[in-house]
């Protein structure tokens, strides 16, 4: 298989595969006598795994981690669930880190008279003063 069917069976674009074979993450394919990449079935499980896993928040080390499960016949099926629930919980802080985010700007929002005045308790509170920009 050449790249372009790679490409339209994994969802993936042929820049993203070749990104993903430079950097390691899928076995290198074979390459024919003049020089172009050949992908097996096995090429496509890879890619369609990585696929997946980077669509759920696995970064390329886990995603590599991932993969080497996959070509592990000697793999337990309790590595895959542990990497699995903790970027679980890596996921649920990103969330509340987010929520936290989300109501200091709700706050931040609530203090602005939002007028055509200059004086702004956002810009305030984001410079770390309390100045008014009001003439004296």
């Amino acid at each position: 298989m050449n790249i372009s069917d790679v490409a339209k069976k994994t969802g993936l674009t042929p820049k993203a595969i070749r990104f993903y074979e430079e950097k390691g993450l899928v076995t290198p394919p074979l390459r024919t006598e003049n020089g172009y990449r050949s992908y097996s079935a096995k090429h496509l499980e890879e890619l369609t795994l990585l696929r997946q896993a980077r669509q759920v928040g696995f970064n390329l080390d886990e995603c590599r981690e991932m993969v080497s499960l996959f070509n592990n016949p000697q793999r337990h099926s309790a590595d895959v669930k542990a990497r699995t629930l903790s970027k679980v919980r890596e996921i649920e802080n990103h969330i509340s880190e987010l929520q936290l985010m989300r109501q200091k700007l709700l706050d931040l929002a609530a203090s602005c008279p939002g007028d055509e005045s200059a004086d702004c308790p956002i810009i305030n509170h984001l410079a770390g003063c309390c100045r008014s920009d009001k003439p004296a």
